[in-house]
């Protein structure tokens, strides 16, 4: 059985939807902290697009979470020298 490098590919570290689901739910993701409902779904559907994401989940830039960290106003896309969220970023600050 060939085992990847990467542990975020390997079935035992990769994160569930209720996971994702608790974590939002945290205090950490306070009102204030967060972007709109409909600035998250944009930043959700550039980055389903794009090729760095892997499993739905995954960056593979920065290795973050996406639907955690593109809930957060503070948070920006991680594409070397263009990011894919732009003036949504801007729009939700």
């Amino acid at each position: 059985m060939a085992t990847s490098s990467c542990k975020g590919c390997r079935e035992e570290y990769k994160v569930t939807e209720e996971q994702i689901q608790r974590i939002l739910a945290s205090s950490a993701f306070a009102p204030e902290r967060c972007v709109p409902d409909e600035i998250y779904e944009q930043r959700l559907e550039l980055c389903r697009s794009c090729p760095k994401l892997q499993d739905g989940t995954t960056c593979l830039v920065c290795g973050c979470i996406i639907p955690v960290v593109a809930k957060l106003k503070e948070r920006e896309c991680a594409l070397p020298g263009q990011s894919r969220w732009g003036a949504y970023h801007e729009e939700a600050v």
